[in-house]
């Protein structure tokens, strides 16, 4: 391992940390990683990475602190306290958040970073899990440049498109941009399924032409196999996404922005979740647009 590449401490080892923090091994960084679940601790030192006994373990001696959590409280949890990072690093140490929460928790975490000399950036992906495991994210960043600058080489083991979209929160008020298209586009993707289904035509043979034009998405790419075959195995849950639509519906609503049809989607994610459907991945919005059809489910 090259000695002169910062030393990484990674928290969150979930569907999206664990392949991302290996890419970082793959690229000869140092990781040492923590997480609730000591299996996929395990994982990480599998794949040539250290394991951590808890958060004040992990990030003690890391240049760098990488955070990939669910929501907004987790990330408040393991940033704040005696036990959090932030009463637990060096000075200087450059703390890099990859989950996707409020554009205000991002903006209040490099605050209160800044107080004790950590240096924060909000860089928050889009891909799934798949863009995860070839590392090819789309990676949006809010904060200073010149921390950015630092952190490019590192994001460019994990990412392909990595941009700085402005100061901290910028990532996140992207990131909720980018929820909320792939969201309607899966929307749209399901209605014309079911449209098309239910029409008699042959499905796979649609979706190959329909991608090739103006129709075609990278959610189309992605979700195709799903949709043809009914399976809605977690890439990214429901649950993540009804929290990512709230987030959005939410900051809209702060700047004054109408999202007539974000809203109606949002609707619909809920919808998905009381039905017990949240841990399926989101491509399992066909599910509701088949239950309004008329089929059973």
């Amino acid at each position: 391992m090259s000695s002169n590449l910062p030393k990484v401490a990674w928290i969150g080892l979930g569907i999206m940390g664990s392949p991302m923090s290996e890419n970082l091994v793959k690229a000869g960084y140092q990781v040492t990683g923590y997480t609730l679940e000591q299996d996929k601790i395990d994982r990480l030192v599998a794949a040539g990475g250290k394991g951590a006994a808890s958060i004040a373990d992990a990030v003690r001696d890391a240049d760098v602190v990488i955070t990939m959590v669910p929501a907004s409280p987790q990330v408040e949890a393991i940033a704040y306290g005696p036990d959090g990072i932030l009463e637990n690093v060096r000075q200087g140490t450059l703390l890099i958040d990859m989950s996707s929460i409020t554009p205000q928790t991002s903006v209040d975490l490099a605050s209160s970073a800044k107080d004790k000399g950590i240096r924060v950036l909000d860089a928050p992906v889009s891909g799934g899990e798949a863009g995860a495991i070839e590392a090819v994210l789309s990676i949006m960043v809010g904060g200073e440049q010149t921390d950015f600058d630092a952190a490019k080489p590192l994001l460019d083991a994990l990412g392909k498109t990595i941009v700085l979209c402005g100061p901290h929160g910028s990532g996140q008020t992207v990131k909720a941009a980018n929820q909320l298209i792939v969201a309607v586009n899966i929307q749209a993707c399901a209605e014309a399924v079911v449209f098309l289904e239910k029409s008699g035509v042959d499905l796979s043979a649609a979706l190959d032409v329909l991608n090739g034009g103006l129709a075609g998405s990278t959610v189309l790419t992605r979700k195709k196999d799903n949709f043809l075959k009914r399976d809605f195995a977690p890439g990214f849950r429901i649950d993540l996404h009804h929290k990512d639509m709230g987030i959005v519906t939410d900051a809209a609503r702060n700047v004054g922005a109408a999202l007539p049809v974000g809203g109606v989607v949002a609707q619909l994610v809920a919808s998905l979740r009381a039905q017990g459907d949240g841990g399926l991945d989101h491509s399992a919005l066909l599910r509701s647009v088949e239950r309004l059809s008329g089929s059973q489910v």
